[in-house]
């Protein structure tokens, strides 16, 4: 797991000795994030000392991605159970405007699966191109940053400092909120006082028009701070250039073992 700030105390000795590192016993939280660390990163420069960088990553990676793939599965499974015992008066309303029963049921089981796949997909593909940075710069990572620009919200998270590179790492962003933009404009303006250059990485872009127009807003933000913007192939080419792993192939790979298409392997 990466994102080891996340872990309670039991999960991060469970998780030490899951990785190999046995001196547990009487550390502190924060000396086990230090040891984890600290394990990860060795365990990176000897891959790269050995030519096996690649291998590792993509190992990494697939494991993260069962993890994932397993948490998502009980997440929509007891989600499932619990609607068994739902209040579906509503599907009057539903029959009203000629949805059966059946497929009013079979709308709202696909529209709460959906929501934990939207999570769970955005959150993986941004955790796992955090791991690329790291595998290129280990001095890199998350930080925070005081909000200078007003009072809401206290400190903005900057997803990867990469030198002096601020990356905001998004899988698809939708949103049609128009709050949204002012959010963004100040959390870009913090994040360019702090002398960093604020970076845009989105994999996917948004279908519908409103939110595209906020998407090509953002675009003119950042460039206008002299930021940069990568969304959809630029976004995979720039990942790939930058890092020099090509994560889009690693997960490609991943997918066809995991869930072929069309009979390929």
């Amino acid at each position: 797991m990466f994102r080891i700030e996340q872990l309670n105390k039991a999960e991060l000795i469970e998780y030490c000795k899951k990785i190999g590192i046995e001196e547990v016993v009487g550390k502190s939280k924060e000396e086990l994030k230090t040891a984890i660390s600290i394990h990860f990163d060795n365990e990176v420069l000897g891959s790269i000392t050995s030519g096996q960088a690649t291998s590792l990553l993509t190992q990494k990676i697939e494991l993260l991605a069962e993890e994932y793939a397993a948490n998502l599965q009980l997440k929509v499974l007891k989600r499932k159970q619990e609607m068994i015992n739902d209040d579906n008066s509503h599907y009057l309303i539903y029959r009203v405007l000629g949805i059966a029963r059946q497929e009013g049921r079979l709308i709202d089981e696909y529209q709460n699966t959906g929501r934990f796949l939207y999570k769970y997909a955005g959150s993986f593909l941004e955790e796992a191109t955090s791991i690329c940075l790291k595998f290129n710069n280990l001095k890199g990572g998350k930080r925070f940053v005081k909000n200078t620009q007003g009072k809401k919200p206290k400190n903005f998270e900057i997803d990867f400092v990469d030198g002096q590179y601020a990356f905001e790492i998004k899988w698809r962003d939708a949103t049609t909120d128009g709050d949204h933009i002012t959010k963004e404009h100040t959390r870009i303006q913090v994040v360019k006082s702090q002398g960093y250059i604020p970076v845009r990485i989105m994999f996917y872009y948004p279908q519908r028009l409103q939110a595209q127009k906020i998407q090509a807003t953002l675009k003119t933000l950042y460039t206008g701070v002299g930021g940069t913007y990568y969304v959809g192939d630029d976004a995979w080419s720039f990942v790939r250039e930058h890092t020099g792993y090509d994560l889009k192939s690693i997960l490609i790979n991943i997918a066809n073992k995991r869930m072929p298409e069309n009979g390929s392997k």
